[in-house]
């Protein structure tokens, strides 16, 4: 799959969403703080519907974004408790029980903390971005179903990542992090109302990010 024309594709789609919309983009800024509202409407847009969708039923809207809530909870839950217990064996949790104790050498445990937090942080990160490739197309299969269990049907995960590749989908949701990130990393930087510009391009980048992993999916038919 060419990955910056699927970018292009969903930032296109965004715009068309948006640019124009400014009542629909009010209220899916307000569905951005009250954020299952927003996890719900991108819901409707992994359905691979064109044009996107006016945000309407408010309350499936949420429910949806809860059940996305518990899916992604659901799927983090490893990551987690292995994140926890390298940290917990490899000293950190000693280093900081030791350092609440005030004692001589500080310096020396909050350079093993430092360190296990690091490590463990780490090998979380790796992990969680391992979990979150089943975890984004179980959500697009939730879309499509509307069954919570597809979110978790692996064989048929695998199956579309097989299609998809698995070096193409890797390298596309790496570019598309790179792409967010340096986003964010600008609007972060901008004094004063660089959180106002954030808060106003969330449901923007939330609508391109939701395209984009549809067409991921139906890259593997």
């Amino acid at each position: 799959m060419d990955v910056i024309e699927s970018i292009s594709d969903a930032f296109r789609y965004a715009s068309d969403a948006l640019v124009g919309k400014w009542v629909r983009w009010i209220i899916l800024i307000i569905s951005s703080i009250i954020f299952p509202l927003i996890m719900g409407y991108t819901l409707r847009i992994m359905k691979g519907v064109t044009p996107a969708p006016e945000p309407e039923d408010y309350l499936g809207m949420f429910i949806d974004g809860i059940k996305m809530l518990i899916i992604g909870f659901v799927y983090m839950i490893i990551p987690c408790i292995i994140g926890f217990l390298i940290f917990f064996f490899s000293g950190g949790f000693g280093a900081l029980t030791m350092l609440t104790m005030n004692v001589s050498n500080p310096e020396a445990y909050l350079g093993l903390l430092v360190g296990t937090l690091g490590i463990s942080f780490l090998i979380f990160f790796i992990i969680a971005f391992i979990f979150s490739l089943f975890e984004i197309i179980g959500m697009v299969q939730f879309a499509r179903t509307g069954s919570m269990g597809a979110a978790f049907g692996f064989s048929t995960i695998l199956e579309k990542i097989g299609r998809i590749g698995w070096g193409s989908y890797i390298i596309a949701l790496i570019i598309l992090n790179i792409v967010f990130f340096i986003i964010y990393a600008v609007l972060s930087l901008i004094p004063i109302i660089g959180w106002l510009l954030t808060l106003i391009l969330l449901p923007f980048l939330s609508i391109a990010g939701a395209r984009f992993y549809s067409g991921l999916y139906d890259a593997g038919q």
